[in-house]
């Protein structure tokens, strides 16, 4: 990612310029990537922030460096609930790249879009690595932006999956989730425990507000992605579980200390990156319940940041303004 030293333009991503260069299998790669590089230890994960706000909100920073790409930078993102009070989207993201020889920053992306597409990814390979192959059965907690695109990925990973079923935060039906999955016919329930128990793959996509099903419902077999546990105090997964299951993360630190790890300290996760690279092999036995502990890692970000950056640049996209050093 290096760049000459009389560079002096900085390229500003808006979402419009953001979603035409996201590619679904261009940024598996990239997320692909960084989980390889983060098993390998050629990608560092500097010392993760996040904090809660006097607004109600939640303010996040997850950084990191690749030395072997001169790739360095950063996301600040979070959660404000009350956004939804006037129609606008509670998760913001913004990522900056900068060069490691200058320390001049190089590109400003939205980053909401990219962090919806990169966790999916994240979940399809999670799904592709521990979930059975011939699962039929999926069920989702949450039909915002992260349970669609999960769902989306999942029917894409799995393609046997037939049976959708889904829960909502208010326990009513959601049309448009339905309408957007119309060729599988989602089926609304209110019954976590019956659900979950009939389901080979279970999405847990939510605030993170506390344990979204009891333990007991979940049957042998089944797979979790679980992706709303990303701060101190949030969860969705139930207590007990994790000493039965084969628990596996993105990062194991994050897992213990914001993830659904921090509900169990004693359970040791292996980290997803090390089954891509055959660090650490992998067979599942029949009755294996498995969990992916999503808590979403900064490489991830710039990995994806870095492929945009680069299509921008070829394709003459973005903003360009003036940036002297």
């Amino acid at each position: 990612m290096s760049v000459t030293a009389d560079e002096s333009q900085l390229v500003l991503l808006a979402g419009d310029q953001v979603a035409p260069l996201l590619e679904p299998d261009a940024v598996l790669d990239a997320v692909r990537w960084a989980f390889e590089l983060h098993s390998a230890r050629e990608g560092r994960v500097f010392p993760l922030v996040r904090e809660k706000l006097h607004t109600g909100g939640i303010f996040g920073i997850k950084s990191g460096d690749v030395p072997k790409a001169d790739l360095l930078g950063f996301k600040a993102a979070g959660f404000w609930p009350a956004n939804r009070e006037v129609g606008k989207e509670p998760h913001q993201a913004t990522i900056v790249l900068f060069d490691p020889h200058t320390g001049r920053p190089l590109c400003i992306i939205d980053g909401n879009a990219i962090t919806t597409l990169r966790t999916g990814a994240a979940g399809a390979i999670g799904l592709t690595l521990l979930a059975r192959p011939e699962s039929r059965s999926i069920c989702v907690f949450g039909t915002g932006t992260q349970g669609r695109i999960q769902l989306r990925l999942a029917l894409r990973a799995i393609p046997g999956l037939d049976t959708i079923h889904y829960l909502t935060a208010d326990g009513r039906p959601d049309a448009a989730f339905e309408a957007a999955f119309e060729d599988f016919a989602p089926a609304h329930t209110n019954q976590a425990a019956k659900a979950v128990g009939s389901s080979d793959i279970i999405i847990t996509a939510t605030p993170g507000s506390g344990p979204l099903f009891p333990a007991e419902a979940v049957r042998p077999g089944t797979h979790i992605n679980a992706v709303g546990a990303d701060t101190q105090g949030k969860r969705e997964l139930p207590d007990g579980l994790l000493r039965r299951v084969r628990l596996f993360a993105d990062d194991c630190e994050q897992s213990a200390a914001v993830g659904e790890g921090q509900w169990d300290t004693g359970c040791r996760a292996t980290e997803i990156g090390d089954l891509l690279t055959g660090k650490m092999p992998f067979t599942r036995d029949a009755a294996d319940i498995t969990v992916f502990d999503m808590t979403g890692l900064a490489l991830q970000d710039l990995t994806v940041a870095e492929m945009l950056w680069r299509q921008a640049r070829s394709r003459g996209t973005g903003t360009r303004v003036p940036w002297r050093w």
